[in-house]
């Protein structure tokens, strides 16, 4: 009876491994495919026979290259492991990792990612201090306009995220990235944007309120400063309620899932054991 109950748990097992779709990894900003070795050590032994792909394009300084430079090597990659895996694919972005794995999924209509989770990434733009000193140390978020809404400062990717809520017009005049995968400049690729999120079947946005870095920590959320340096919730936004990318669409089909977890770090998203049980193994099936 044990030798059958034994055969049994190990046909489950065999099953189980089987039914777990492929999960791609992406990185943050100045780190690489090293830093997300935590989390994928985690999927592989919670969810045995899970092949994790951990991306490793444009680690270190190269992150700084120009975002849609990245997006355009990134979707290929994306592109041709999801054609190797008919049955779909799971693509997780950190921090920056998150946005720049948002854009290439928006740049490939027929895309074969299933589920999307975005963890701790400023998808709504980033303005504060503390990110900005981790990579330009003499830049004060107040005049780093200057920088960043120029031909020079757009040829970084934080350039093309940076979203200065007092100096509005000069972000939609001069950001070649966010606003326009946002659909707030209307572009040739505005509805196969949006196609593409709506054709997920999951949109998973992970953040909290003691990140400390992404700011405003509800831009992970698709929430945002407006003019006064208040913080508008991603529902009274236009980027929802004109529905830009789909995420309306998403929502009352129970398909996008916001994820508020708190005295997490922006450092620990991906390293904790713990917070990764909570927040990203049931998203990976």
């Amino acid at each position: 009876m044990r030798r059958y109950l034994w055969i049994l748990v190990l046909i489950v097992s065999i099953v189980q491994s089987f039914s777990y779709k492929p999960v791609v990894l992406l990185h943050g900003i100045l780190s690489g495919a090293d830093s997300m070795s935590v989390l994928k050590k985690s999927i592989e032994e919670l969810h045995p026979g899970t092949i994790v792909y951990n991306c490793d394009k444009f680690s270190g300084w190269n992150s700084l290259e120009n975002a849609w430079r990245q997006v355009e090597q990134i979707r290929d990659y994306i592109d041709e492991i999801g054609k190797a895996h008919p049955e779909g694919i799971i693509f997780l972005g950190y921090s920056q990792g998150g946005i720049l794995a948002r854009a290439a999924i928006q740049s490939l209509p027929q895309h074969n990612v299933k589920t999307f989770i975005s963890l701790s990434s400023p998808q709504a733009g980033q303005y504060g201090t503390s990110f900005l000193h981790l990579i330009f140390p003499d830049l004060a978020a107040k005049t780093a306009f200057e920088l960043f809404y120029s031909r020079v400062g757009q040829h970084t990717s934080v350039g093309g995220y940076w979203n200065d809520p007092y100096k509005q017009s000069l972000y939609m005049k001069y950001s070649e990235f966010l606003p326009v995968i946002n659909n707030e400049k209307i572009s040739t690729n505005s509805t196969d944007f949006k196609m593409a999120l709506v054709r997920l079947e999951k949109m998973v946005m992970v953040g909290g309120p003691n990140d400390d870095v992404i700011t405003p920590w509800e831009s992970s959320h698709f929430g945002y400063f407006n003019e006064d340096l208040d913080v508008v919730e991603f529902n009274k936004r236009k980027i929802f309620t004109a529905d830009l990318i789909g995420l309306k669409i998403l929502l009352e089909a129970d398909k996008l899932k916001i994820i508020v977890k708190p005295h997490v770090h922006h450092l620990s998203w991906h390293r904790q054991n713990d917070v990764i049980r909570e927040v990203i193994m049931p998203y990976l099936d």
